[in-house]
């Protein structure tokens, strides 16, 4: 059987780049269990409420759901349990100086698979307020707008 080669989306969370500003991208790999990754790999994951923190020098991921793999058995896994993360020693440690500022938290952006292995894309995040969604959108609008004209007078219509 060939190696699996490149990326594999699970899951996104695209609500945490609309609510958050993100500062930093880490890269992690998880402790899953086998009902975990065969679950995974039916591309059954979601990252909506998770958040990931740091307990006793590791890093852990929290209240993400994982659905129960229909075909397992007794040796199925909790849905939303804590899952450990593996980050080197030095990403663990800029990690806790980061999140001690306050307003930073940690948020999971991806699940996938790379070239085999589950990863998971950890972001180091500041919550935005509310006018900054606003302004967020009317800028994707305007340039949603000017794309489009540019568009229609490229192709002669205007």
């Amino acid at each position: 059987m060939p190696k699996e080669q490149g990326r594999k989306l699970v899951a996104s969370n695209r609500k945490a780049r609309h609510d958050y500003h993100i500062d930093d991208v880490y890269e992690a790999g998880m402790v899953l269990t086998g009902t975990e990754v065969k679950s995974l790999r039916a591309g059954h994951a979601s990252l909506v409420d998770g958040f990931a923190h740091i307990r006793d020098g590791e890093a852990w991921l929290a209240n993400v759901h994982i659905p129960e793999y229909t075909e397992g058995t007794w040796t199925n896994h909790e849905p939303r349990r804590e899952r450990k993360l593996l980050l080197h020693r030095k990403e663990i440690d800029r990690l806790i100086g980061k999140t001690q500022e306050t307003g930073v938290t940690m948020v999971p952006l991806a699940l996938y698979f790379k070239d085999g292995k589950a990863k998971v894309e950890i972001a180091l995040a500041r919550g935005k307020r509310s006018y900054d969604k606003r302004q967020a959108l009317a800028e994707r609008q305007a340039t949603r707008e000017m794309q489009r004209a540019m568009s229609r007078r490229s192709s002669g219509k205007d």
